[in-house]
This record gives C-alpha cells, sequence and structure tokens, in this order.
C-alpha cells in the first residue's frame, strides 16, 4: 500500500518488496537494466522479449512478440499465472525502422511495424492488465518513450511519430487511471550507450589510444549533451524505479526526459 499524504517516503533498498513487476523488452539494453534494478529493491519481477535471452536475465522470462495481438496475451496470460497479479507495468518493448531515403520512402508495412512495437504494443498490455490494477486500487505503469518524439531524426520518422503518440496516449490514460490510484508516466531517453553506441564508442577511443571516457567526452561534445557524456541503460533505470515507488505517490501523467540536457527546449 501507499504511505498516506503528509509523511515522508522513506528511501528503502528494498522498497519494492512485495510488488510484482512486468517488464517487456528486457534481454538486453535498457530492458535488461530495468529489470534487474527492480529486482534488486526486492519486486518479483517477469520479463519478456521477442527472442530468448543470450544469458541470463532477472526474474522469470517469458517469449513473447509484443507487436502482436496475440502475443500480449499470451504474456498477459503468463505474467498473471507467475506473479497473480502485476502491479508494477514497465513498457520498454519498441520497434524502429530505418529508412536513409527519407520518410516518403516509408511504406505501410513500415509505419505499421513500428506503430505495432512502439504503440500498441503498451496500449494492448495496458489494456489487459490495467483493470486487475483498478481493482486493486493501486499500481505504476511506465511506458519507455524517446526524446525522438519531439526531435525526430530523419531516418526513423515512424518511429518517432509512434512514440509521440505513446506520449500523448499515456498523458490521457493518466487522467482516467488517476481515480483508480493508478499512476502513469513516461521515461523519455536521449543517447543511451546501448549495444550499437558502444561499438560506435570503441571505433571512436580507438582514435583516442583506447581511452573510453576521451570517447565519451568528444562524442557529448558532437552532440552537445551538457552533462558530458552519453547516458548508461542504469540511468534509465533508476528513473523507472523511482517511478515504481512510493517516492513517486503524486507523480503521474509526466514525460520524465533523462537525457543529460540534450534537449534544448523546455
Amino acid at each position: 500500500m501507499t504511505q498516506p499524504p503528509g509523511t515522508h517516503a522513506a528511501v528503502d533498498h528494498r522498497e519494492l518488496a512485495g510488488r510484482r513487476a512486468l517488464v517487456t523488452g528486457a534481454t538486453r539494453g535498457l530492458g535488461a537494466a530495468i529489470a534487474a534494478r527492480l529486482e534488486a529493491v526486492g519486486a518479483r519481477v517477469v520479463t519478456s522479449a521477442r527472442h530468448a535471452a543470450d544469458g541470463p536475465v532477472a526474474g522469470t522470462f517469458v517469449q513473447a512478440d509484443v507487436s502482436t495481438a496475440d502475443g500480449v496475451r499470451r504474456l498477459a496470460e503468463a505474467a498473471l499465472d507467475h506473479l497473480g497479479g502485476v502491479d508494477v507495468l514497465v513498457d520498454n518493448a519498441g520497434a524502429q525502422t530505418r529508412v536513409p531515403d527519407g520518410v516518403l520512402a516509408l511504406t505501410d508495412e513500415d509505419w505499421l511495424n513500428d506503430l505495432s512495437g512502439s504503440l500498441l504494443s503498451a496500449v494492448r498490455l495496458d489494456r489487459a492488465l490495467l483493470p486487475g490494477m483498478f481493482a486493486r486500487g493501486h499500481g505504476s505503469v511506465i511506458h519507455i518513450g524517446s526524446n525522438a518524439a519531439r526531435w525526430p531524426q530523419p531516418a526513423a520518422v515512424a518511429y518517432a511519430a509512434a512514440k509521440a503518440a505513446l506520449h500523448a496516449y499515456s498523458k490521457g490514460l493518466a487522467n482516467e487511471a488517476a481515480p483508480h490510484g493508478v499512476r502513469v508516466n513516461v521515461v523519455s531517453p536521449g543517447v543511451i550507450e546501448t549495444s550499437g553506441l558502444t561499438q560506435r564508442l570503441a571505433a571512436l577511443a580507438a582514435e583516442h589510444g583506447g581511452d573510453l571516457d576521451a570517447a565519451r567526452a568528444e562524442f557529448a561534445r558532437t552532440f552537445a549533451i551538457p552533462l558530458g557524456r552519453p547516458g548508461t541503460p542504469e540511468d534509465i533505470a533508476e528513473t523507472v524505479a523511482f517511478l515504481a515507488s512510493d517516492r513517486a505517490r503524486y507523480t503521474t501523467g509526466t514525460v520524465q526526459v533523462v537525457d543529460g540536457g540534450l534537449l534544448s527546449t523546455l
């Protein structure tokens, strides 16, 4: 149960003990870091991804393609069977079609791929699991958005549009969920050091005598990141863990930008 208004939420290293969490897209990168962090602070975790993990992942893994209605149904059923209910839902799965020839080269299939993977995956999973949260009178839903929603890149406009729609949908859902004690927020990452960027930084470091920190600093200067480095999956995971906890009990309907100051607009 959440703490009453007027009391301080203590910072507890096991603050999610007894909570049940589902994290999608969780075999690598952001999703893996989020699942590990939620488990570390006490949550029981079910993770999912389209493909099986190459190595160990936090919690109980369910292979499911959440870009399809059938995949969402099977995942929701498996999570409920294993956990008995879901208190924290992290919709991290996404899809990105990159077309270097520009937005007019995007086909209907490209658009549907990104909308299904980055928007409808969350919509369908919310529809399956929020009624249980409403019945219990508490819950936290965290959608992983993207700065691309406000800063679309030419090669990934469909992805940016899908994430912008996710941000808008999340705000509307937050308004409807609030009377039921359920909070809905978006975490919007900037440039994060996942596999693709790691390879790029390694190549850049080779030009600096193998100094990876120098490579990160040069990258940050090139992309004008005020905090001087790209983000890490753990940076995102900390924000998600906060939003999942009672410390964020009065926070809903927000977009939490975690980008080292990259976006220049308010």
